[in-house]
């Protein structure tokens, strides 16, 4: 529920006067970090990352128009595989920006990186430019609200991307593959070696 009015704020008011984006274009939210967002060492709580990169991910579906194609198809994304490296603090009232970008599919998931960027301290080599305070990987499946899982060559056909312009790292694919989890249909008991 804590999240709510920064979805709505974002979804009703930001999105829709953001200038539209193509298929693999960044997009930019700019968030302030809020008392509730603190834990008890006064930084932005790692978890709050998390829950931020979800209003970032709509934001730039709804501008790149990939949003409507989903309610329009009945699809909706789940995350299924996600890492976050975190290099620098966020601190209370600090604004920063989201920058979110779609890398491109395996056979299975769209891939996105998301970085949480600040302007550097004029102290840097990089003075005023945007320096990367955490940095994620995101997996993400498409699914049907009737249920099943959307097909990729489906989703590229329907959206009319190019495939060509969709590069993920190899390094990325891998951690996807290596990191996924057998299928609901499959049993999966939790057993510790």
């Amino acid at each position: 529920m804590h999240m709510l009015p920064r979805t709505l704020w974002h979804q009703l008011f930001v999105g829709p006067r953001g200038p539209k984006l193509g298929f693999s274009d960044v997009s930019r939210s700019t968030f302030r970090v809020w008392p509730t967002d603190l834990d008890i060492l006064r930084h932005m709580n790692n978890g709050k990352y998390l829950s931020l990169m979800d209003v970032g991910r709509y934001d730039l579906m709804q501008r790149n128009g990939v949003l409507a194609l989903f309610k329009e198809q009945g699809w909706y994304p789940v995350v299924v595989n996600q890492t976050i490296s975190y290099r620098k603090s966020l601190n209370p009232w600090m604004k920063f920006t989201m920058e979110s970008r779609i890398l491109g599919i395996d056979d299975q998931a769209v891939y996105m990186e998301q970085r949480f960027v600040r302007p550097a301290p004029s102290s840097s080599g990089i003075p005023g430019e945007p320096e990367i305070y955490a940095r994620a990987i995101v997996r993400a499946r498409i699914l049907r609200r009737s249920g099943g899982v959307v097909p990729m060559h489906e989703i590229i056909e329907k959206s009319g991307v190019d495939p060509a312009t969709l590069h993920v790292p190899e390094e990325y694919l891998e951690w996807g593959s290596t990191t996924k989890l057998p299928s609901t249909r499959a049993d999966t008991p939790s057993v510790w070696a």
